[in-house]
């Protein structure tokens, strides 16, 4: 018995890729192992690891908020399974009277990660293992003990792609590999190199490869290489200070009610106003803020709630790249404005 184990230990040694030395260099990257996201699943977008949430649980019905991005929509829809929309009222809280079955499933997203009061609410109000809690816009809020919490946190940090789900549930891991990272990295580089207009048409190239690309696939090696690199604590730190300036300067004026001492590491400024044509001018400024989300127009009623936001709110960069100077710059030009 000794001999045949020293003979597959031998053999193991001599088949093993042996390890690269020399040639030309790498990226340096740091590693800042994340202790708190090492239990995720991971996926190479959020929508591919609900795709394998829904082809586990199977549910008949689907309940999502009308005010959502389409990328959320296609996993169902791949899924094959029964779409079902709810309304969201002013405080981005579900509007509508559901009543689920107990073989449906609900969405919930902590929009802008600001949401975790409604968030309470709909845990209260519905059974938890029933409820799926999209933390696409809230990187730094804890998963919650639902049926599952998914996260994109390349909407906070220069990721090409990656996906991050905490479940219980007995998701088979995928066996693929996604492959297509080095693709969806040239807008990363070409914002470093040259300017973020220069990138923009890679950038809706790596976006369109990934509603491309939903079957479920890990994490590629570069992402989740990259992702070790982060210094997630200190972009957290950043993101609440701007906030906080942005607050005290544009929180009168802003139609969104914010709860100030609850922020935590928020995905933008999320400001709300009377006046749609600002996203232009800001835009001409180039502070691009993007409208969250075109495609709701197509579900929602004018008058609705889930209108309102996507003509009006207008998420103002508030992240780890900008300072105070920053953000001084976009308080002095809005309020030149609106006065």
């Amino acid at each position: 018995m000794w001999l045949i184990c020293s003979g597959l230990m031998s053999l193991k040694k001599m088949t093993a890729t042996p390890k690269a030395m020399g040639g030309y260099f790498e990226l340096a990257l740091p590693d800042r192992t994340h202790d708190t996201y090492s239990a995720a699943l991971k996926y190479q977008s959020a929508r591919s690891a609900f795709l394998a949430l829904l082809r586990t649980c199977r549910p008949q019905r689907v309940w999502l908020p009308t005010y959502l991005c389409d990328a959320m929509l296609a996993p169902v829809r791949h899924a094959g399974i029964e779409l079902c929309f709810y309304a969201v009222d002013a405080h981005l809280g579900i509007a509508t009277d559901i009543t689920l079955a107990s073989t449906d499933m609900l969405l919930y997203v902590n929009y802008f990660g600001l949401c975790d009061a409604e968030v309470d609410k709909v845990l209260a109000r519905f059974d938890p293992q029933q409820v799926v809690l999209d933390y696409s816009q809230a990187f730094y809020a804890q998963p919650r003990a639902c049926l599952a919490t998914i996260y994109s946190p390349r909407k906070f940090f220069p990721l090409p792609d990656g996906g991050l789900m905490f479940t219980a549930q007995p998701v088979e891991p995928a066996v693929a590999v996604d492959e297509r990272s080095l693709d969806r990295m040239r807008h990363l580089l070409r914002r470093c190199s040259e300017t973020p207009e220069s990138g923009y048409s890679d950038y809706q190239s790596a976006e369109a490869s990934l509603e491309e690309d939903i079957e479920p696939k890990a994490m590629s090696c570069l992402t989740s290489k990259l992702f070790q690199t982060l210094d997630v604590e200190q972009a957290r730190i950043k993101r609440n200070a701007n906030f906080g300036v942005l607050h005290a300067a544009l929180g009168a004026s802003n139609l969104f009610e914010i709860r100030a001492e609850t922020v935590n590491g928020p995905l933008s400024y999320p400001w709300l106003v009377h006046d749609a044509s600002l996203r232009q001018k800001l835009i001409a400024e180039r502070i691009f803020v993007p409208t969250y989300w075109p495609d709701v127009r197509t579900r929602a009623d004018a008058s609705s709630w889930a209108a309102h936001y996507a003509d009006r709110c207008l998420a103002l960069p508030c992240d780890q790249r900008y300072g105070s100077e920053d953000m001084d710059r976009m308080i002095k030009l809005v309020r030149s404005w609106i006065q």
